[in-house]
Order: structure tokens, then sequence, then C-alpha cells
């Protein structure tokens, strides 16, 4: 049985309708939130974590738990964390013998082939969710959710918010937090967010970005020498050039021969960072369609790679990503 992420998200509770639930895919951030909402469920469950690892190496830790319970015991739900395929067997075994108990399993991203994905969404009894990466419309989302009572959640805040936090689930509830932490009259004053929130660590990173692909080589190469590649922000630093390259599409798609560039970066949606509307103005002279079809293709090949090769230097591939989009926009 295939449960929405958005029905989750709005009923935590949906899983409870079934025996043993699997929860996959690459948004972390849901993930944590989920777990976090579970444990505030039900007072009357008592929850057990362990890892696949765990599990697979003495399978009958399970078959105790569930069997070893009394008249007074709360009922249990457990989590089984890092889990693929080799959980599956131990959960065809185990299935049948549960009871009152719930079964929640966290999985990494699983291909259409996984036999674990495969049985979930067939077996009656299990039910499954696919959590995917947030996008811009579902973080705005939790931004306006989240502050609803509050004044001053301007396009201009929640942008400024979504740029600045790599498009991370987690990152923005903190943001959030520290916001609703400060502003204790509920009327946001845009002006004292920038330092407030601890957002500076990505300005180095954004200073490369922007002047490789205005096609400044001598500053390119300065600021690669002198950035740091956080190895666990590799996928961020990507999706902030394909973030980039598809604003220009944007606006060149909208362009036409009476419409002044300006005015087109001035009505987008959603709006631009007023710091990134002259940089944009810039960028839009060094590049044309074709050549942001030929920058994307790269930039997804490069996240590909990432994704696909644990043994390869991450941030060599972002390195040579960058110096060839600087090259290209260099390019006449």
């Amino acid at each position: 049985m295939i449960i929405k992420q958005y029905i989750l998200e709005q009923n935590p509770k949906a899983f409870l309708d079934y025996k043993i639930f699997l929860l996959y895919g690459e948004n972390e951030g849901f993930k944590k939130e989920f777990k976090d909402k579970v444990k505030k469920i039900d007072k009357d469950f008592e929850i057990l974590s362990f890892t696949q690892e765990e599990i697979v190496k003495n399978n009958n830790i399970l078959f105790k738990e569930i069997q070893n319970k009394s008249l007074f015991e709360k009922n249990k739900i457990f989590f089984i964390d890092q889990a693929d395929d080799k959980i599956l067997s131990i959960v065809e075994e185990v299935i049948e013998s549960v009871q009152d108990e719930k079964i929640i399993i966290i999985a990494k991203n699983l291909v259409k082939k996984s036999k674990l994905r495969n049985f979930f969404e067939k077996e009656k009894n299990c039910c499954v969710t696919a959590c995917y990466q947030d996008n811009e419309t579902t973080l705005r989302n939790i931004i306006l959710s989240s502050l609803k009572e509050y004044q001053g959640v301007t396009p201009e805040f929640i942008n400024f918010i979504i740029e600045n936090t790599g498009f991370e689930r987690n990152k923005i509830r903190n943001e959030i937090e520290k916001v609703q932490s400060f502003f204790l009259n509920k009327i946001i004053d845009f002006k004292k967010v920038e330092q407030l929130l601890n957002i500076k660590t990505n300005d180095d990173y954004n200073k490369l970005k922007d002047e490789a692909l205005n096609g400044n080589k001598n500053k390119t190469n300065r600021l690669l020498a002198d950035t740091i590649f956080e190895s666990e922000n590799n996928v961020y630093y990507l999706n902030l050039i394909n973030q980039r390259l598809n604003r220009l599409k944007d606006i060149l798609n909208l362009k036409t021969n009476n419409t002044n560039i300006e005015t087109i970066i001035l009505n987008l949606k959603p709006p631009v960072f007023w710091k990134d509307k002259p940089i944009l103005v810039k960028q839009l002279t060094k590049w044309n369609k074709e050549k942001i079809k030929i920058a994307l293709k790269k930039t997804y090949e490069a996240e590909l790679e990432i994704k696909s090769n644990s043994t390869i230097r991450k941030d060599i591939i972002i390195k040579n990503l960058i110096v060839e989009l600087c090259a290209s926009a260099s390019a006449s």
C-alpha cells in the first residue's frame, strides 16, 4: 500500500493502520520530522530503535521484543534505521507475529527494482511512503504555515530564508525557531533577520558561483583557491548553480523585443532577493538559452557522478564544473 508524502505530512498517524511501514528517499529532513512526530503520537507506545545491521546480525532481537510482552506493558513501535533490501527476509518472517506492535523501517533511496520497495507496495499489511527532496513550493509552505501568525513574512523574507539554507528542511526549521524566539512581538523586521540568522557560511561559495557565471576567470580562480568545500554540502553547491541557471533561463523565456530585463526580474515569482538583481542583469549578458541548456546538462551529470561514485573526490567534480561554466560564460 502506498501513502503519498503529503498525506503522511498532514496525518502522521496514517501508518498506524498497517503492521509495518517503510519510509524511503533522500529527504532526510522529512524523515527526522516524521520520527519526532511519531515519538509524540501516543504515550501508550514504547519506542525502540535499532539499525538494520543490528537486526541482521541477530534477527532474534526483533522476535524476542515482539513476543516478550505482558498485560501491563505498553505496545511497541520499532524503528529500524539505515535499511535496504537485506531487511526483507526478516520482514517476511516477522510480519505474521506482529499484532499490536508497529515497525517503521527507514531507508535511503530505493530504486524501482528494489525488492523491499516492491514488497511494501503490494503487501496489504504494509505501507510505504517515498519522501522526495523538497522544492521551493514545499519549503515556502513550511515557512508560511510556521509563521502564519507573524507580520513581515514577505516574499523577500521567504526567498532569503530558502536561498540561504540550501533547500534543506532541517536548516529552515532551525532558522524559523530563531525567528520565533527573537521576534516575540510576532512582527518580523527584515533588516534584523540577516544579522540574526547564521547563514553567512555560504557567502564564499555564492561569490564563487556568481563570478564563474559572470565569466570572470581571474576572480573565479582566486576564489576557487580560497573556498572550502564541505563534503556534506556537495549536492547543495550544485543546487545553487542549478537554481541560478534555471533563474536565468526563466528570465530569457519571458523576454520579448518589447520587455525590459529589469522589469522581468522585478516581476519574477518567486521574487529575486534585492542583492541578486544587479548580478542577474550582468549574467544575462553572458548567457543565452543554448549555453544554459548545455550548462544544466553538465550540472546534472556532475550531480549524478557525485551520487553514484563514493570513491571520487566530490570537490574536484564541483571545481571542474565551475571552471567549465566560467569558460562558457566568458566565451563570446
